[in-house]
């Protein structure tokens, strides 16, 4: 795994990215325009078997052109590891291992709370919103990242 002023140097100029949002029931996926500047919300995928998820991967990736991968660390609110950090971990290690793009963490703290909070404002129905919420929160995390590298 990469920091993201790593990932950042590895990054060509006109690049599609994908931002992860992995749950232990559902993943969300979202992916960026090739100028970094926007996230948008893809599609969630249902947490199977590892071989699965990486083999949805590579489908991704190859039919988007995706150079590189933002998968969210669910660090507690202190900045402390939590529960599902070691979880995700131990995927990305598995994605790393598979997958022949740079990979890195970005702190997604309050990144469900807030792709949540944002679906309200836009006054989206409850069931619809759960039902996008991983997605929402992958592009929340994506979104986050992006503006970093932008900075």
């Amino acid at each position: 795994m990469i920091t993201l002023e790593e990932f950042k140097k590895k990054q060509l100029d006109k690049s599609r990215l994908i931002g992860l949002d992995l749950g232990s029931k559902r993943i969300g996926v979202s992916i960026c325009d090739e100028k970094q500047l926007i996230a948008t919300p893809f599609k969630t995928i249902n947490r199977t078997s590892a071989k699965e998820l990486i083999n949805e991967l590579k489908i991704i990736i190859q039919e988007n052109n995706i150079k590189g991968i933002i998968i969210g660390n669910p660090l507690n609110m202190d900045g402390s590891s939590g529960s599902s950090t070691q979880s995700v971990k131990d995927t990305s290690n598995n994605i790393e291992k598979s997958i022949d793009v740079p990979i890195c963490l970005w702190d997604e703290r309050l990144s469900t709370v807030g792709a949540f909070n944002l679906s309200s404002e836009l006054d989206v129905n409850v069931s619809k919103r759960e039902k996008k919420i991983d997605e929402n929160a992958a592009a929340f995390i994506l979104q986050g990242a992006i503006d970093f590298l932008n900075n």
